[in-house]
């Protein structure tokens, strides 16, 4: 994901307003990335910056949202099932990400330094974190 000053300046803002003019042509459909560079005249790099900034924008306007599934690329306000199905998916693949990062990094951390209080509170803290979201996405 492009830094936050990149999604931020003008280009990445005009961009974002290129593919939310090109995503809201392609409705209720969805375009792969090659698709959307290809309908938005744009750089990969480009629709990358684009969907960034265009993520902050439809947060701060109350827009409907902005999915991606394998099947069908990016998709602009899509059905219930299919935000639900998206956030299972970006959840579950963060609780992956969270368990990993436990495993490899954190918990040989708290073996070699067991007395150490900053490892003691990130173990803490990743527990709850990976509970809540096992919870989250098994329920």
């Amino acid at each position: 994901m492009p830094r936050a000053s990149r999604r931020r300046g003008d280009a990445a803002q005009r961009h974002a307003d290129t593919l939310r003019f090109v995503l809201f042509e392609a409705r209720p459909a969805g375009l792969l990335f090659p698709q959307l560079t290809r309908a938005s005249g744009l750089s990969p790099s480009q629709v990358r910056s684009g969907l960034a900034a265009l993520r902050d924008v439809i947060a701060e306007n109350g827009w409907p949202p902005l999915i991606w599934t394998r099947a069908d690329g990016y998709q602009l306000g899509a059905e219930r099932a299919a935000l639900e199905a998206y956030e299972r998916a970006v959840l579950t693949e963060k609780l992956t990400e969270f368990r990993r990062f436990i495993t490899g990094t954190v918990a040989p951390h708290a073996a070699a330094h067991p007395g150490d209080k900053w490892v003691k509170h990130i173990v803490a803290q990743l527990n709850s974190i990976e509970s809540t979201l096992d919870l989250v996405v098994s329920s």
